[in-house]
């Protein structure tokens, strides 16, 4: 699943129109997959292939090049496919993707300079796909203010939306779920400025 040119501008028009509303600042941020680890699949491999020869050799009469090929190829392919980013998360438990998609959602709200903004009101709504991941992190100035519960309803619209396969339409819900308790307690004024890029970023 990705965003289409379209989908990016949809996105892009939706936080637009938010930040019409309140002098708070929206990030949207698209992983596919927030862990870059192959350590464990390459284990995985490794065991299977080195425990293929002696199964082979108590089960059948292969001659020694034969199993050492067949040893080569189950080694290579089970690689190849347990480091697909959908498998390797799978093979993680779910706390541990969870706890690594989270880091990668707080680097991200620094990288994208949501905690410099002049009243530290900027937000971050994360996904990573391959962890099944969505949170919406706050910064100070916000979450002073509106606790993080408040932010359920949105993650919920995002995730409903994600499980559908409409990434963007999850994103635009999220968007505007955002907007309504930014609004409420950070109306724009005349002082409001756009500090960040109105854009969803793809990681």
């Amino acid at each position: 699943m990705t965003l289409s040119a379209h989908d990016r501008e949809r996105i892009a028009a939706a936080i637009h129109a938010a930040e019409a509303r309140t002098s708070g600042q929206i990030v949207c941020v698209l992983a596919q997959n927030s862990s870059n680890s192959t350590t464990l699949p390459i284990c995985i491999a490794a065991i299977a292939a080195l425990a293929l020869p002696w199964l082979l050799v108590e089960t059948t009469a292969l001659a020694v090049e034969r199993i050492l090929s067949l040893q080569v190829l189950v080694f290579v392919g089970l690689g190849i496919l347990l480091c697909l980013p959908r498998v390797r998360a799978t093979l993680m438990p779910r706390a541990a993707r969870r706890a690594v998609a989270h880091r990668v959602a707080m680097e991200q709200f620094q990288i994208r300079g949501i905690a410099r903004t002049t009243d530290r009101t900027g937000i971050l709504i994360f996904v990573s796909l391959a962890e099944r991941y969505a949170r919406i992190v706050a910064d100070e100035g916000i979450a002073a203010r509106v606790p993080q519960k408040h932010w359920q309803g949105a993650v919920d619209a995002l995730i409903a939306h994600m499980r559908d396969g409409r990434i963007a339409d999850g994103f635009v819900a999220a968007v505007n779920a955002c907007c309504g308790e930014l609004a409420a307690h950070f109306p724009r004024t005349e002082a409001s400025r756009n500090e960040l890029p109105d854009r969803v970023y793809l990681i």
